[in-house]
């Protein structure tokens, strides 16, 4: 009735948002769950924080990157589902529930994802973000990961098989991830509901770090797909990828037209 979920959340000086964080898990009143809070060694209030919430599993150590935290929490993550969550984002209401009731209906399923929204620093909408079904044409060329890690759960199986993020990707290590799980033929299902808060602020790697995520994304990009991978001429490559990338655009822009996703509020 109710399989374990896992919460695995990198930390890092952001005691201002992981209250929130926090009580957005509590907030689902699931009754079978472990929140993994894995801290860089903050120097802020995160700590005083964490030691209000007696149900969280938490260390605070050095670690050699983000990649290297998330994975410290993957590997202590004990659930059938697995998610995954910046403290200074935060899970929507009923988001258990609703991706219990997918996978229990979709047993092929090994990696669920759902809407998102994207607030600012105080918690206020900035836009609703209905994303498509999985396409991997999108996933390898689109300019952005649109498969949104804040609003996505893992099976267990997927880290019992050894996958995990990759310690040479700190900027664009989800998209490195994802991607890496697409090629491998995981299955990923969408549930088109509204599952998570994405936060914009100052401090964020989405704000601080968009070139450096660009540039790793490339690089994954050729690192694992063998067409892009087997072309030789550096110009043709590039020329060739120009065009992948606005045709995932394209497709991208056409069918949230199509659904009307323009056009929702």
């Amino acid at each position: 009735m109710f399989p374990k979920i896992s919460i695995v959340t990198p930390s890092l000086n952001q005691g201002r948002f992981v209250e929130e964080c926090i009580q957005s898990v509590l907030a689902q009143k699931y009754p079978n769950f472990e929140h993994i809070v894995v801290d860089g060694g903050s120097t802020d209030n995160t700590l005083e924080v964490l030691k209000q919430y007696p149900h969280l599993q938490w260390i605070s150590e050095p670690d050699r990157g983000s990649s290297d935290a998330i994975n410290k929490g993957f590997r202590m993550a004990s659930g059938d589902i697995v998610g995954w969550i910046g403290t200074d984002d935060r899970y929507l209401g009923n988001c258990f529930e609703r991706v219990v009731a997918y996978l229990a209906a979709n047993p092929a399923i090994d990696i669920v994802y759902g809407n998102y929204n994207w607030i600012d620093v105080d918690g206020n909408l900035l836009q609703r973000r209905y994303e498509l079904d999985f396409d991997l044409f999108m996933l390898k060329y689109l300019h952005i990961l649109y498969i949104p890690v804040v609003a996505t759960f893992f099976k267990q199986k997927i880290f019992c098989e050894d996958n995990y993020l990759s310690p040479d990707y700190n900027y664009a290590n989800d998209y490195e991830f994802i991607l890496r799980l697409a090629l491998k033929g995981y299955q990923f299902g969408h549930i088109r509901s509204f599952l998570s808060d994405f936060r914009w602020h100052s401090t964020s790697n989405s704000t601080l770090a968009s070139a450096q995520q660009t540039q790793e994304q490339e690089r994954a990009l050729l690192e694992l797909d063998t067409f892009l991978g087997r072309v030789e001429s550096i110009a043709l490559r590039q020329s060739l990828y120009k065009l992948l990338k606005l045709l995932a655009r394209t497709k991208r822009y056409i069918l949230k037209g199509a659904y009307g996703y323009y056009f929702s509020s």
